[in-house]
This record gives structure tokens, sequence and C-alpha cells, in this order.
């Protein structure tokens, strides 16, 4: 019986009970005793400079051939890599260095890898990087690649542990050039290609950002001049998909970086990245933060605490966000304490985050001056390039107003700071304080678009200048006529023919016709080549699906494509032909899908005589989804229903909660009165033509999103606008409710209550209950804000009556909490009003109490006085927020005890201590204040249970219980027993000196 691994490799699991049984049979009981055998620790040191090996063929120095006995000596001291069918072995880390620490010098070091030369992989590998440092032959660290660093830093790091290595490259310098080198991976992806034309876009940018290099095209001026009033505006580079706005952006930024002129510091912000949110201007600071601190070693540390901080804030902002999104479900929270709310968010979102980019601006500016060689030189420029900026591209987006303000803020820190965008034409947003600037990239020019093709495969200059010249300078449809053109030299069929397929070019007014008709001439070309015609059938209807398996191929395409699939045996040949195809990629398992850019590009086309089988495809789509059950499954019965245009109210029956995340731009797609719909559900804005398209319904939604924008960044009259674009409103329109809140915000309050008045009777006419709810707190507030607590009360007993009648038990308790609170504001606390509210907080159950915490903490924190068990139950159901205003108020709420209680410091620390959990941080780096162990116990997962045990402690003052009232009550309005509002989050100077008190 062969005692090594299978000729196909040994999976980690089939190795690890290979070995199991080999120690049983040795009767080893495990690790073998008596130490390291001569055999054994030889075998060691053959494997100890590489990263992985095949045991099979491990070979000693004097070994002729291998003798597969390194299988059985380093069962025990191994690890297995890679799958089942090329799995490796590599030695554990502490044996690894125990190896290396033991061989006998750089000569030994030399015979092993001589000895396991097979064993090295083709490509370069730490191994490699070794063997010339053992030779001597110098690292060329400054023309490495990322991955070729990183292999020469793992090589050096084992060469260290050699006694007797000398020369060895500095690792502090490797590991800087490694992560200088992986910052720049990114762009170099981007243009791996040679890169073609845009000069003229080229200088544009370098005049922009005010670097030497050839001069601008004539025309007006690319920035304001330095040192003018008002911020240098933002530059934004737009275009058609395709057209290489983020190929451009990276070349632009390389160009700087590498100018022997003297580099640039830079800051890449790709928000497909999964760690970056367009939605969270923080995260771009923090990424900012830490490409600088790779850039500017010496100011490493105070750059990634500054990223660390951001990060804090992020998390704290996201609690923030889910409190917004929370109060706006419900209408009986919705006018009374979401826009409230939503506009605090965005203030001390957008203060909080102006405050830390000023400071790493200021950070920036210090390490700038640093490396300059006179004190009169002039700062560098500082780029920050957004690629991928869509998303908050629209008007009133609330993310493109923070945008704006942090721009600002960075630009008074550091003057020299310049934005680079890439994404759509820009738009208007009142936040902004000048127009962007903006490049608009067209087609290439001819000598570019044939350098393009050229770099494609099209070898024959003349072959490319004549495919130019029908094709055009479009990027996309110049690398389908390459791949056409290739694909038509390996069949031998002429390229004249391929050329003299394609139209001739017209006038400028019919070139995006042109466009079109090319591209789907050279895609026809493509799938021409298919050397299965089944599969050929398959290929062009088969774009309509987002996704493709066996299955779908048997039971949604074979029947419009007149394919005769009789069993799964036939579909799963045809499956694996069509995934073969180099314009389709893996989706999941057995599951396929067209490239993203080649759907975009065939889904804009006329079908022509296809349109029929086309549409019977997504109708047979709709069928076999429909019969399915899932989110991912009814979400594609959705996108196949519109994009066959049916009635998006039809549409909307079938919508379950969940699926949203599967139709994330699935807009582009669609018509525009089917995108009207997905923009409504799903949120953000609305290019023209869509919001165009929209039936009525779907832009009231649309249009009220932005309002609701526009109002939390407090730009009421620009929500007027807005709103009152496209009326008559339909009687259960949230345009109402907001038409009269903007009102209200512009002063012009009388006219806020006659709308809402005037809104109120069509809504009830029309069995809208849910808007007559926020119709009647709006009225309460307004009357409130008037001075007219009667019609208030009146407006909030009615508005508690809708919610019985309509069964909403959460939204009676809104109303409730609102009239409790407009008792309280009046000074005339009504018990009955709290006895009612405890009544239904304890007999809802925990699963209902569960889908509203922010109301259930806000209801808690209102009551606690006149329902001691509250605040216990809402911490044990839906426990206290996580968000620093939070700790803050918790923290601040002990201190006042403590210090009123000397005596309960004892108690109230045992509790802190508990919640840090005895893993505590080394001495010295652990917390010893307040706040900090409160953030420790938040980060543990133990507040909630530090919260409970505060509730028991013995405090006669009151401010135990009133803080973790406070505490509950964070961003909902909440008062303590005092009547007096919970703080709004202190400034970070503010929190450090209170943390520097509780120290002393």
């Amino acid at each position: 019986m062969s005692t090594g691994p299978s000729e196909h490799g040994a999976p980690s699991g089939l190795r690890e009970v290979f070995a199991a049984r080999l120690r049983e049979a040795l009767h080893t009981g495990g690790e073998r005793r008596g130490g390291v055998s001569p055999t054994r620790r030889a075998y060691r040191e053959a494997a100890c400079l590489l990263a992985r090996f095949d045991p099979r063929e491990l070979r000693l120095p004097d070994e002729k051939h291998a003798t597969g006995r390194a299988v059985l000596e380093l069962v025990d001291d191994c690890t297995t890599l890679g799958m089942q069918d090329q799995a490796g072995w590599a030695l554990k880390a502490e044996v690894r260095e125990e190896a290396l620490g033991g061989l006998a010098g750089p000569e030994a070091a030399r015979r092993l890898l001589a000895a396991n030369i097979g064993q090295l992989p083709a490509e370069p590998g730490p191994e490699r990087f070794a063997l010339a440092q053992l030779f001597g032959t110098p690292l060329a660290i400054d023309r490495l690649t990322a991955g070729e660093l990183a292999d020469a830093l793992q090589a050096v790091l084992w060469l260290s542990r050699v006694p007797g290595v000398t020369g060895l490259p500095d690792t502090g310098r490797l590991q800087r050039a490694l992560e200088r080198a992986r910052l720049l991976e990114p762009l170099e992806r981007l243009v791996r290609r040679p890169f073609q034309g845009r000069a003229a876009e080229l200088a544009e940018l370098r005049a922009y950002v005010a670097l030497p290099g050839p001069a601008a095209p004539p025309g007006p001026p690319a920035a304001p001049p330095g040192g003018g009033p008002g911020p240098v505006p933002a530059m934004v580079i737009h275009g058609p998909g395709g057209m290489g706005k983020s190929t451009l952006l990276a070349k632009f930024l390389l160009d700087s970086v590498h100018d022997p002129a003297g580099g640039i510091p830079f800051a890449y912000i790709d928000f497909e990245r999964p760690t970056l949110s367009v939605h969270e201007p923080i995260t771009l600071i923090a990424e900012a933060a830490r490409q600088l601190g790779i850039q500017y070693p010496a100011h490493r540390a105070e750059l990634d605490a500054l990223a660390g901080e951001c990060q804090q804030v992020a998390r704290s902002q996201r609690e923030g966000q889910e409190r917004v999104t929370q109060l706006h479900e419900l209408a009986t929270t919705r006018a009374v304490l979401g826009r409230s709310y939503s506009q605090q968010f965005q203030s001390a979102a957008t203060d909080r985050e102006t405050g830390l980019v000023r400071r790493v601006g200021e950070v920036l500016k210090r390490a700038v001056a640093e490396q300059k060689s006179r004190p009169d030189e002039p700062d560098p420029p500082f780029v920050v390039a957004l690629d991928t900026f869509e998303e908050a591209q629209y008007r009133g987006s609330p993310a493109l107003g923070r945008m704006v303000s942090v721009y600002i803020a960075f630009q008074s820190a550091y003057p020299r700071l310049r934005f680079v965008v890439s994404g759509r034409a820009p738009v208007e947003h009142p936040a902004k304080t000048v127009d962007s600037l903006d490049i608009e990239l067209g087609e290439l020019d001819p000598q570019a678009a044939v350098g393009l093709l050229a770099s494609c495969g099209v070898d024959d200059p003349e072959v490319a200048r004549e495919l130019a010249a029908r094709v055009g300078g479009h990027p996309l449809s110049l690398k389908l006529a390459a791949r056409a053109a290739t694909l038509a030299g390996l069949a031998g069929e002429p390229t004249g023919e391929l050329i003299r397929s394609l139209p001739e070019r017209r006038r400028e007014v019919f070139r995006r016709v042109d466009q079109l008709l090319v591209q789907g001439i050279l895609y026809d070309r493509i799938l021409s080549h298919i050397a299965d015609e089944d599969v050929r059938r398959l290929a062009r209807p088969g774009l309509v699906l987002r996704v493709i398996t066996p299955e779908i191929i048997r039971d949604v395409l074979a029947g419009p494509c007149g394919l005769d699939v009789p069993g799964p045996e036939r579909a799963r040949e045809l499956f694996a032909e069509l995934s073969r195809l180099d314009m389709v990629e893996p989706a999941a398992p057995d599951a396929v899908r067209y490239r993203g850019d080649v759907r975009a590009i065939m889904l804009r086309l006329p079908g022509g005589d296809r349109t029929a089988v086309m549409r019977e495809v997504e109708r047979r789509a709709v069928a076999y989804y429909a019969a399915r059950d899932g989110l991912e499954a009814r979400a594609e019965e959705i996108y196949h229903r519109l994009r066959l245009d049916e009635n998006p109210r039809s549409v909307e029956a079938r919508w379950l909660p969940g699926v949203e995340r599967f139709l994330a731009g699935a807009g582009q797609e669609m018509s525009p009165r089917a995108a009207g719909l997905l923009t409504a559900r799903l949120g953000g804005g609305a290019p023209d033509h869509v919001a165009a398209g929209a039936d009525q319904e779907d832009w009231e939604r649309i249009a009220a999103q932005e309002a609701e924008d526009l109002l939390a960044q407090g730009f009421a009259t620009a929500a007027l606008e807005r709103i009152g674009r496209r009326r008559p409103w339909t009687p259960c329109s949230p345009l109402h409710a907001l038409y009269a809140e903007a009102l209200s915000r512009v002063g012009r309050r009388g006219e806020a209550r006659r709308a809402v008045a005037d809104a109120l009777v069509p809504a009830g006419r029309a069995g809208c209950g849910e808007r007559r709810l926020e119709l009647l707190l709006l009225s309460a507030r307004l009357a409130q804000e008037d001075g007219d607590p009667v019609h208030a009360d009146r407006a909030l007993r009615a508005a508690e009556d809708v919610a019985v009648g309509l069964g909403q038990d959460l939204e009676a308790m809104g109303a409730l909490l609102a009239r409790a609170r407009l008792t309280a504001d009046e000074g005339r606390a009504e018990p009955a009003t709290g006895r009612q509210l405890a009544e239904r907080l304890k007999k809802l159950p925990d699963d209902v109490l569960s889908e509203q915490p922010v109301l259930v903490r806000a209801v808690a924190s209102q009551i606690y006085a006149q329902a001691p068990g509250a605040l216990e139950h809402a911490v044990e159901v839906v426990g206290l927020p996580s968000d620093d205003e939070t700790l803050d108020a918790l923290g601040a709420a002990m201190r006042r005890a403590t210090r009123r209680q000397p005596a309960l410091l004892g108690k109230v620390m045992e509790i802190l201590d508990e919640a840090a959990g005895p893993s505590r941080p080394e001495p010295g780096a652990a917390p010893t204040s307040i706040a900090g162990i409160l953030r420790l116990a938040r980060d543990r997962g133990t507040l909630d249970a530090l919260a409970r045990r505060l509730l028991a402690v013995p405090d006669r003052s009151g401010e135990i219980v009133a803080g973790v009232a406070a505490a509950m009550g964070v961003g909902s309005g909440a008062r303590t027993t005092s009547g007096a509002h919970v703080r709004a989050t202190p400034a970070p100077e503010e929190r450090h000196a209170r943390e520097r008190r509780d120290d002393r």
C-alpha cells in the first residue's frame, strides 16, 4: 500500500485522517516523543525555504532521487495548501523558524534550494528571490511589482533567520515599497494595455492641478487662478459608459506620481471597494488618511490614528442612519421625530467629517513642509481621485452635499487640494458654492483608434485604419471590432468582408445610431464564430437573462430558440459550451452570466427579427421564477416583468421586502416607466428622462425622497421647488406632508397648517390611513409651534384613534408618545398618558417591539419614572443604542452620581471592570476613563449587561437611572426626569477633556 498522497493531491481532511492513522500505527500518541530525529530535522531544513512543496518529491542534498520519506517525517510539521487537485504542503510557522535558525549557513541554504529546484513554481516566488540573494544578486526594488515585492520581503525575512547571511535589503524599506506598490496596483491594472490618445484631456487635467507638462489646448482656463477667492472647484470626468473615464483617471495619476520632476501626494478612492461607501464620506477621509500614511511614513502613526478615529465615527454614523430610517418607517414618528432628527444627523455628520478632514489636511501640511528643500517652496498639489461616484450624483443627495463640505474644509486646511471625479456630468446641488469644471470624453481620434485596435491584436495597419474609419473612436466598439477581426482571421475569412459589413460613418447627429448599429453588427459577427450551432442560437436571446443555468436553458431558453432539449444531460452539455464563451463569466456554482459590459451594449440594441424571441424568453423567465420560492427568484421575476413593461402597479404587488439588493442598478436596462418604479422603491436620484417617464405615483415617491434629503440638509426652498414640478398630487401622496413641512421651515406656517388641513379630507376619503396619521401628527406639531395646544391635543387623540382603528399598535404607541411629550412640554404632564404608554409597552409581544427599537427606547426613556420596569424591559428587548452619544450620556450620569455619592464609586467601577472583561489590553494601554471603558464594553458586546447592573445600583440621587434613560432615548428627542433634552454628542475636544478629568 502506498504511503504517499494520491496522484491528485491530498485535501486537508484526508491528510489529517492519514496522519491520525499513521500516528496510531506508530504508537506515537500524537507528536513524536524524544525530540526531533536527525532525518526529520534534515527534511525540515530541506523544506524551510519553500513556500509550498510536494512531500513525495522533497529531496535532501545528498539524495539523487526523491524517496518519499518526507511524507512520513513531516506529517506533523505541515499544513495543507490549495484545493484537492492542487494540494501542497507547507511547514508550520514555528517549525520553519526553528529549521531556518538551525541551518549551517548560506552555503547550506544554497544547497538545499538547488536540490529542490524542481519544486519551484514557474512564476516568481520567494524561493527564486532567496536564491538570487544567496548568489549575491542585488534586488532592484524600484522595478518590482507588488506581488514580486511581497515575495522578496518573504525571502528576506526567511534568510534573516539563517546564521551567517549578510547583505540583505532593509525589511522596512521593502515593506514601504510593497505598501506603495499596492497603492498603485489598482491604477496599473486599469492601464495594463498601452494607453491610447486623450492628450488634450491629460493636458487639461495637468493644468487643473497646475503640474508641468504640455500646454492645455486653447480655451477658457481649467481652474480659477491660484490665490483667488473661494474654493477651487472639483473637476468631473464624464461620458458614456465604456469611454475610458477610469482609465484616463488612472493614467493621469500614474503620470503625476512618477513625474521625474517630483511626484505628488494623492489618494485614489474607488467606491466599488467594499470598505468604501459613497454614502459615507467619512470612509473617504479614512482611506485618504491611510494612503497618505503610506506616502509619508514619518507621519504614519498619526494618520493611521486618524483613520481609526474615522472608522469609529463611521460606526456611530451607521447607528444614527439606522435611527433615521426607523423614525421614518412609522407615520406617527416621521413628522414629529423623524425629520427633525434627520436634520440633526446630517448636521452632526457634516461637523464630524469636516473636523476630521481638517486634521488630516493639517498633518499633510506638516508632512509636506518637512520634505521641502527651502521654506518658500510651494506646496505640491494633493489630488483626491474619486472613481465610480455616479451613485451619489443626483439632485439633493446628502452624500454629495456632505462631500462638498468635506472638499471645502479639506481645501481650507490644504489649499492645493484638487478633487478629480469620474462619474456623471455635474449636477446642481444647493450645497455647491461654485460650479464644477468638467471634461466630457468623446470618441478617440483616428490615430488613437488605430493604436487601440493594434493593442487588441489587429496587426495589419491597413486593416486597423479601415476598421477605425468604419467603427469610429468608441473604445468598446473598437474592442468588439478587434475581437471580430481576430476571430475572422482564425477562421480564414477575409477581413474585407467584415469591413464591408459595417456602415460608413455619417454626420454627428447620426453618430449614436451608427454606434448602436455597428456594435450590433460586430456582436453578430462574433456570435457567428461559435462552433456549436445550438449554442449560437442560444447566445443572443440569452442576453436578456441575468443568470443562466442548465435548468434555465431547458425551461426558459430552449423553446423560444427552437431547440429540443429533452433532458438534463443535453441541458448540461449546452451549458458547458456556453460557459466557455469569453463573453460570459461565473455567477455561482453551475451558473453563468454575460459580462456586464456586453449586456450594457447589447440590451440597448434593437432586436430586429429576434425581438419576438427575446420577449418570449422573458415571458418564460417570469413563469419560471414565479413558480419558485426565495427573494432572488422573486427579484428576477420582478426584473423580467418590468423589462416586459408590465404595469408598475401590478408588478409592485409582487414586491417582497429584501428583493432590493438583487435589483440595484437594474433600472439602466429598462424603460423609463419601469426604471421609475425601481427608483421609487430603491431610493436614489432619477435622471430627467426616468422622472419624466415614471407613473405619477412613482414620480411622487421619487420627488418625496429628494425632498426629504433636501430638508435633512436644511434646503427647504429647494425642496419646495422640487415637489412643485408635477401637480396635482394623488390623495395618498407623501408630498402633501412634505409641502407643509417645507412651508413651515421657510416661515410660512399659516400656509403650512392650511395645506395640512386641505390634504386631510382627501386622504380620509381615499382610505389612506398611514397618510392621515402623518398629517395629523404634523398638524399637532405645527399647532404646538403656533402656541395652540388645544388643536394639537385634538389632532393627537384623533391620530391615536385612527391607528387603533387600523390595528397598528406601534403607530398608536407613537401617537400616544407624541401626546405625552406635548403635555410635558406644556408643563401639565398627564399621569394617565404615561400609564397608557406603560401598559402598551408591557402588553405588546417582544417580537413586535423589536421591529421598532427606536420607538421602544423613546417610550421607555419617557415613562421610566412612572413605570420602574420600563427601562429593564427595553434593555432586555431592544438594548441600548451603541453610538458615541449613548456612551456620553451614560458616562456623564455615572460621573455625576459618583461625585454626589462617593460611596457608589466602588460599585460602579466593579460593574465597569466586569463589562470590560478579563482579557483587558496590556498595562498602560488599558482605558482608565469611564468613557474609555464604556467603549471597550461596547466593542465586547457587554453594554446592555452593564446597563442592567447599573439599574440595580442603590443610587438615592437617581442620576444613574436618569442616565440610563437618557442613553436609551438618544436621538429620539428624549428628556430626563428634569425635563432637559439629552445633549447632542460633544465635540472630540470636549470629550477628550472629560476623559482627562475622569483620569484625575
